[in-house]
């Protein structure tokens, strides 16, 4: 089973995050599929990997742009894995809980719950999935964006 982290994020949105939690599992090489609850977020995401900086772009795509297996960050709102990622991100209210009730997870290495803590869904939603993941026994990770980086606080 994968380890189960929760990000809250409090001191940047999540379109400056991203690219750097992008970034650095490209670096241990692992390939990435980010979650998000809603198609509209996804052409957002999309934009932003190709502009988040002017000197860089993180490579990407999505079921639409083909060859997914080639993908070494793939964009989905569904539970599809097919760039073999090692890390899976979930953003914007997409459901965690409900991947690793329905889906094989054995070849994530680690699965992420990003949340903003300014926004009181994305926060209620986080609570609840951290409550039942715990109550079935999954052993979680809580790290809170703090001035220096991300602090491990549970």
């Amino acid at each position: 089973m994968p380890e189960i982290w929760f990000y809250h994020l409090q001191h940047q949105p999540l379109e400056k995050a991203l690219p750097s939690l992008l970034e650095k599992a490209l670096e241990r090489g692992w390939r990435v599929v980010v979650q998000a609850a809603a198609d509209e977020r996804l052409d957002a995401l999309d934009d932003l990997l190709w502009t988040y900086a002017e000197a860089s772009f993180l490579a990407h795509g999505r079921a639409r742009d083909g060859d997914a297996e080639m993908q070494p960050v793939y964009l989905t709102t569904g539970p599809e894995n097919p760039n073999g990622a090692r890390l899976r991100l979930f953003i914007d209210g997409a459901d965690v809980e409900a991947l690793v009730a329905s889906a094989p997870c054995e070849s994530y290495e680690r699965l992420i719950l990003v949340f903003d803590g300014g926004d009181d869904d994305q926060l209620a939603s986080a609570r609840a999935q951290w409550k039942a993941l715990k109550d079935q026994g999954h052993t979680l990770a809580y790290w809170q964006q703090g001035e220096r980086g991300w602090e491990k606080r549970a």
